[in-house]
C-alpha cells in the first residue's frame, strides 16, 4: 500500500482538497480520478476522514492519499542481472544502465530489460509496483535512468530531470561548443533510422568539446527536447558520428558499440524539495576507448 502525507498551509486554507493537491503539490488529474474511486481507508482522507476533492480543507489540515499495491509482475518475468544502482529511496530509483539492455520491455525483449531487473528488485522488498521510467535510453545507450516507485512521483519529476550525455565522435566538431536546432524525422515507418528534415519535429541539442585528438573528439550533450537518437542524428548531420555507431556512419576502430552515455542527472525529489545531483561512470569499454584516445587524464 502507497501513503503520501501533506499540511495545508495558510494560504489554501478553505481552498478544494482537489485543488490543494493538484495545484500546491502537483498530484495529477490522473492519479486524483484514480484515488476518488476507491472506499475507504483507501482514497484521500483528511484528518483520517475520507473526503471529495470539492471538499474545502483549513491550515494545519493533514491530507493524506492512499492507494493499493498494484498487480505483481509474473517472477517468468523478472531479470536478475546486476544492474549499478546510484540512488534509491521510497520514492525512486537510479540506475546505472548497462550496454545491450532495453530499458522497457518490447515485442523482442520480454524479459532482458531494465523494467525486468526493476521488477525483480522490488519483489525482494515484497513490493510491485510497475516500471515508470522518467528517462529511456536506447538499447546500446548506457548511463542514468530514473525511475519512480509510485504514480505521483513519476507525474512530478515528468520533463524535471536535468541530464548531460558523453560521447566519442568520429570526427572534429564545427566549434568547441554549439547548439544544432535541426528538426528530426523518421525515415520511413519500418525502420528506426531518423534523419534531419524540414518536416521533422524540432530537436535542439547543445554540445561542448572536452577533447579532440587524431580525428576524434569527447563531447558532453544537453538536450532540450527529447527526440528518438537525437545525438547521434545531429552528431551524424554535423559529420561527426558516435564512435562504434554503425547505423549513422561512425566506424568501430575504437569501440565496437555507440559510445553514448548519460553521465549526469539533476532533480528536485519530488517529496523531500531537495536537490538531488547524481554522477554515472560509463563502463569499461567507453572507459578504454577514451583512455586510448586522450590518454589516462581523459576526464
Amino acid at each position: 500500500m502507497g501513503q503520501l502525507t501533506f499540511t495545508v498551509p495558510e494560504e489554501w486554507a478553505g481552498r478544494a482538497a482537489g485543488d490543494f493537491l493538484r495545484r500546491e503539490k502537483g498530484v495529477s488529474t490522473r492519479l486524483l480520478k484514480q484515488l476518488k474511486k476507491l472506499s475507504p481507508p483507501e482514497g484521500i482522507c483528511c484528518n483520517g476522514e475520507h473526503i471529495r476533492t470539492v471538499d474545502p480543507v483549513r491550515e494545519g489540515d493533514t491530507v493524506t492519499l492512499i492507494w493499493p499495491e498494484e498487480e505483481r509482475v509474473e517472477a517468468a518475468q523478472f531479470c536478475t542481472a546486476e544492474v549499478p544502482v546510484l540512488y534509491e529511496d521510497e520514492w525512486l530509483v537510479v540506475f546505472n544502465k548497462p550496454f545491450d539492455m532495453p530499458s522497457h520491455p518490447a515485442k523482442k525483449h520480454q524479459t532482458d530489460t531494465l523494467g525486468n531487473v526493476f521488477a525483480a528488485r522490488m519483489a525482494k522488498e515484497g513490493k510491485s509496483q510497475p516500471f515508470r521510467p522518467v528517462n529511456r535510453l536506447d538499447k546500446d545507450t548506457t548511463g542514468i535512468v530514473v525511475a519512480a516507485k509510485d504514480a505521483y512521483t513519476a507525474s512530478k519529476l515528468a520533463g524535471k530531470v536535468e541530464k548531460t550525455y558523453i560521447a566519442l565522435l568520429c570526427g572534429v566538431l564545427p566549434q568547441e561548443s554549439g547548439t544544432v536546432d535541426a528538426p528530426i524525422r523518421r525515415v520511413d515507418p519500418v525502420h528506426i533510422l531518423r534523419e534531419v528534415s524540414a518536416d521533422g519535429r524540432r530537436a535542439v541539442t547543445h554540445y561542448r568539446q572536452l577533447r579532440k585528438k587524431d580525428g576524434y573528439t569527447l563531447a558532453r550533450f544537453r538536450l532540450e527536447t527529447g527526440r528518438t537518437h537525437q545525438i547521434r542524428v545531429h552528431m551524424a548531420f554535423l559529420g561527426c558520428p558516435l564512435a562504434g555507431d554503425a547505423l549513422y556512419g561512425g566506424d568501430s576502430a575504437v569501440i565496437s558499440r555507440q559510445a553514448l552515455h548519460c553521465d549526469w542527472c539533476s532533480f528536485v525529489h519530488p517529496v523531500s524539495g531537495e536537490t538531488v545531483g547524481i554522477k554515472a561512470e560509463p563502463d569499461r569499454s567507453f572507459l578504454d576507448a577514451a583512455e586510448k584516445l586522450f590518454g589516462k587524464d581523459a576526464w
